[in-house]
């Protein structure tokens, strides 16, 4: 059993309205308030960490160092076998300053060829206290990658990821559906038993 959270506010160590929404709706049973790093204007650090749970730990104990609260922050990022785990962590990077993630999955089915296309999602969370105390898990959900990708609901990779089990992508599912099977729901899922269940 990890630390419980027993506070009213939680930070979200992002600046990304879309994933500061996202995690607010995935705690909300638990926690009253999510200021999140943009709203309190906290820096960004910069991801040095080699692996996607040290990028989370990362980012929540800066959040909650600047702040003085406890702070979440995730890491999550496409695995491809085939190409030596890339894009991995460096998942955004692939899509460059611009995020443009249509360059991102053209360098994916560029570099795999033909080789094998099974893949996984993968979402690091870490709960972290301004102590330096921090809990952290890891999701994923396995998969194979299809090309070209098909649906315009989701984001990043998703137009190329068909989950084990199913034959649309995750940009082709209805919203909830995804968010049932997603490697977040399973690593929040952990979080949730970990921190925020009953003591």
């Amino acid at each position: 059993m990890g630390r419980h959270f027993t506070g009213d506010t939680l930070i979200i160590a992002s600046h990304n309205k879309g994933k500061v929404r996202e995690i607010a709706e995935l705690l909300g049973a638990y926690v009253a308030y999510f200021p999140s790093a943009g709203d309190l204007n906290l820096p960004e650090p910069e991801e040095t960490e080699t692996s996607f749970i040290g990028n989370a730990e990362l980012k929540a104990c800066a959040a909650a160092a600047a702040s003085g609260l406890p702070a979440v922050a995730d890491d999550s990022g496409l695995v491809v076998p085939a190409l030596d785990g890339a894009p991995g962590i460096y998942s955004a990077r692939w899509a460059g300053p611009d995020k443009d993630f249509s360059v991102a999955m053209r360098r994916v089915e560029t570099e795999l060829g033909d080789r094998d296309p099974s893949a996984y999602f993968v979402c690091a969370l870490s709960l972290a206290w301004p102590d330096g105390h921090t809990e952290s898990v890891e999701g994923r959900i396995h998969g194979r990658l299809i090309f070209p990708g098909r649906g315009d609901k989701g984001f990043g990779y998703d137009p190329i990821f068909i989950a084990e089990g199913r034959d649309i992508t995750f940009a082709e599912m209805d919203p909830d559906e995804k968010h049932s099977i997603s490697h977040r729901a399973d690593a929040f899922a952990q979080l949730v038993a970990r921190c925020f269940g009953k003591s």
